[in-house]
C-alpha cells in the first residue's frame, strides 16, 4: 500500500488549531511544495484554516548581512515567551544561485529560542525570489497564525528590495542598522525607506555606544527628509542591543504603539485587503510566467532567440514580442 506523503487534510487542521508542533511543520513543507497535488492541497488546507487567521502581530526585519538580525530575534523573541507570548519566526535564507542550496543556518543562530516550547523557527530558502522573502512566505505566515502565535516575525535576508516586498505582507516593518552614521541610511533607495516602519541602531553595547548614539540623531535626523508610509507616524529611531537586551522593551513597546495605530486609523484594514490584493497580482503574475515558458511554441522559439540576443545579433524587445506572439497563438483555436 502506497505511503501518503503528507497526513490527511482534516488531521493536518485539527493539528494546526490544536497547536501541534510536528503537524504545522508538515504543513509548512506542503505549503512549501510545487509538486501541482500538493499545492491543491495546500490551497483547501488554507481554505479551512483561513477564519482563524489574522490575528498575530506581523512584523518584518530586514536589515543588511552582518547587522544583528538573528542575535536581535533571538534576544526579543525569548522575552516575549518569558511573558507567555507565543512567538514564530519565518527565517528566510539565500539559497544559491548556482546550485540552489541554501544554509539553512537560522536554528543554530538562535539556538536559545529554537529549544523554546512557546516559539517555532521555520528557515525557508528564498529559492531565487525577489526581494529575499521566500515564495510561500505568505501562506506559512497564516499557517502559523492558526497555530495560535501571537508574534510572527519575518527575517529578510538582507536590504534591497526586501523591505518593498516584505512590506506586502506584515503590518510592520523594522530596519535594523548599525552604528556606521548617514552614509548608511544614504545608500538605501528612497523608496525602501518610505516602506519602513520603525529605525533601531542595533549593537547599542560596550565600545560601540557612543557610536551608535552619535548613529541614531544621524538617523533621524536624515529620515524627516523620508515620506513616511503611514501620516500620522513618524518612524522612531531606537537604540538596542541584540547581544545585551538592551532597549527590547522600548522597542517592542514602538511596535504595540504602531499596531495600534493602525487599528484605530482603520489602516489595519486597509492594508490587510491591499496587501490581499498584491499577493493575486503576483500569483497571477507567476501562474502566467510558468504557463509562458511551458508553452511549446515559446519552448520550440526561445533556445534560439536568446541565443540571437545574447550575441547581439536580435534586440531583445522584438524577441519578446515574437515569444509573446507564439504564446498568445498557442491558445488560439
Amino acid at each position: 500500500m502506497k505511503k501518503e506523503r503528507f497526513p490527511p487534510l482534516e488531521k493536518l487542521a485539527a493539528g494546526i488549531l490544536g497547536g501541534e508542533r510536528a503537524l504545522l511543520g508538515r504543513a509548512l513543507t506542503l505549503a512549501e511544495s510545487t509538486r501541482e497535488d500538493d499545492r491543491d492541497q495546500a490551497q483547501r488546507l488554507l481554505e479551512r484554516l483561513l477564519p482563524a487567521t489574522g490575528q498575530a502581530l506581523r512584523v518584518g526585519i530586514t536589515g543588511v548581512p552582518g547587522v544583528g538580525k538573528s542575535t536581535l530575534l533571538e534576544s526579543l523573541g525569548s522575552w516575549l515567551t518569558a511573558s507567555g507570548k507565543k512567538v514564530a519566526v519565518l527565517a528566510i535564507d539565500p539559497s544559491s544561485s548556482q546550485s540552489g542550496g541554501s544554509i539553512l543556518g537560522d536554528k543554530t543562530r538562535m539556538p536559545r529560542l529554537a529549544a523554546d516550547p512557546l516559539a517555532f523557527i521555520r528557515p525557508t530558502p528564498a529559492g531565487g525570489s525577489l526581494g529575499g522573502v521566500a515564495r510561500r512566505t505568505r501562506e506559512t505566515l497564516l499557517l502559523c497564525e492558526a497555530a495560535g502565535y501571537d508574534v510572527v516575525f519575518v527575517e529578510t535576508v538582507g536590504v534591497g528590495q526586501s523591505e518593498v516586498l516584505v512590506a506586502s505582507m506584515v503590518d510592520t516593518v523594522l530596519l535594523l542598522l548599525l552604528p556606521g552614521g548617514g552614509d548608511e541610511l544614504q545608500g538605501i533607495k528612497r523608496g525602501i525607506l518610505e516602506s519602513v516602519d520603525l529605525v533601531a541602531v542595533n549593537k547599542a553595547d560596550g565600545a560601540g555606544e557612543e557610536a551608535a548614539r552619535r548613529a541614531r540623531v544621524e538617523y533621524a535626523s536624515g529620515l524627516k527628509l523620508i515620506r513616511p508610509a503611514l501620516a500620522e507616524w513618524q518612524p522612531p529611531v531606537l537604540l538596542c542591543s541584540g547581544a545585551t537586551g538592551q532597549g527590547l522593551p522600548e522597542l517592542w513597546q514602538k511596535i504595540l504603539d504602531h499596531r495600534a495605530l493602525l487599528e484605530r486609523s482603520g489602516a489595519l484594514a486597509d492594508k490587510r485587503r491591499r496587501q490581499a490584493g498584491e499577493w493575486l497580482a503576483a500569483e497571477i503574475e507567476s501562474g502566467l510566467t510558468a504557463a509562458f515558458r511551458a508553452a511549446p511554441a515559446v519552448a520550440a522559439r526561445l533556445p534560439g532567440l536568446e541565443a540571437a540576443v545574447k550575441s547581439g545579433r536580435a534586440m531583445p524587445p522584438r524577441a519578446a514580442a515574437e515569444l509573446i506572439a507564439a504564446f498568445l497563438g498557442e491558445g488560439s483555436p
